[in-house]
C-alpha cells in the first residue's frame, strides 16, 4: 500500500501541563525536525489547519510537530469535555487531504549573525553569534528536544549573557506546573556539566 493511501489515525496522549494535550499521528504533519508555534488565528496566515482549531473558543494555544500537535486549552473547560471533539476534528481534516501548513514561520538570521547551520532555523532558535552560544543549541537540540518533544513541548535558544543562558518555552512546557524543575534539574544541570566555565544559571521567558 501506498504511504498516502494510509488514512491518519489520531490519539490523544496527556502531558505534563494539565492544560495542553498531544495529538498523535501515525503519519507525519511536518517535515521531520521542523516546528511551528501559535498564539491565535492571526498568527496562521499560513497554516489552514491551525486557524480552523483557533475556531474552537476554548483554544489558546498551538503547537505543531512533526507527528503531533499540542492543543493548549483555557481553563474554562475540561478535557473530558472536548478532547473527544478535537480529536475527531483533526481526523476528519487529514483524512480529506485538507492543507496542514503551506509555510513555516521563520527566525530571521541577521545579516551580522556568525549562525552555523547546524539546525533548522524552523527550530525556532534564536540564532547563534558565537561558538558557545552554537554549543548551548546543539546540547539542546542532542540532549533536550526529544525528552520535551515526547511531552508535546519545545524549549529555544533565545540568548546568553553574563552566564546567565535564556531559553522561551513552546507547546506543553508553556505555562507547565513542572516546567520549572525541568529546567533547573534536567537543563540547567546539564548545561553547567557540559560547559561549566560559561553557563552559570538557565532561566525561561514567556512566549
Amino acid at each position: 500500500m501506498n504511504p498516502q493511501d494510509i488514512p491518519y489515525i489520531i490519539y490523544a496522549e496527556e502531558t505534563p501541563n494539565p492544560s495542553s494535550i498531544k495529538f498523535v499521528a501515525n503519519k507525519l504533519l511536518l517535515v521531520s525536525g521542523a516546528t511551528a508555534d501559535y498564539k491565535s488565528a492571526a498568527e496562521a496566515t499560513d497554516a489552514p489547519i491551525v486557524k480552523e482549531l483557533f475556531k474552537f473558543p476554548f483554544v489558546k494555544n498551538i503547537f505543531v510537530a512533526a507527528n503531533f500537535i499540542t492543543v493548549t486549552k483555557h481553563d474554562s473547560v475540561e478535557w473530558e469535555e472536548i478532547r473527544d471533539e478535537i480529536r475527531v476534528f483533526l481526523t476528519d481534516y487529514l483524512n480529506k487531504g485538507n492543507a496542514i501548513i503551506n509555510k513555516l514561520p521563520q527566525q530571521a538570521v541577521p545579516k551580522d549573525s556568525n549562525f552555523k547551520e547546524t539546525v533548522s532555523v524552523n527550530t525556532q532558535h534564536v540564532p547563534p553569534a558565537n561558538d558557545i552560544e552554537n554549543k548551548i543549541i546543539e546540547v539542546l537540540e542532542q540532549y533536550i528536544r526529544p525528552a520535551v518533544e515526547s511531552d508535546g513541548g519545545m524549549i529555544t535558544f533565545k540568548e546568553l549573557k553574563d552566564g546567565v543562558v535564556t531559553v522561551q518555552m513552546r507547546g506543553s512546557c508553556s505555562g507547565c506546573p513542572s516546567s520549572t524543575m525541568t529546567l533547573k534539574a534536567g537543563i540547567e544541570a546539564l548545561l553547567k556539566r557540559l560547559l561549566p566555565d560559561h553557563v552559570k544559571e538557565v532561566i525561561s521567558e514567556a512566549v
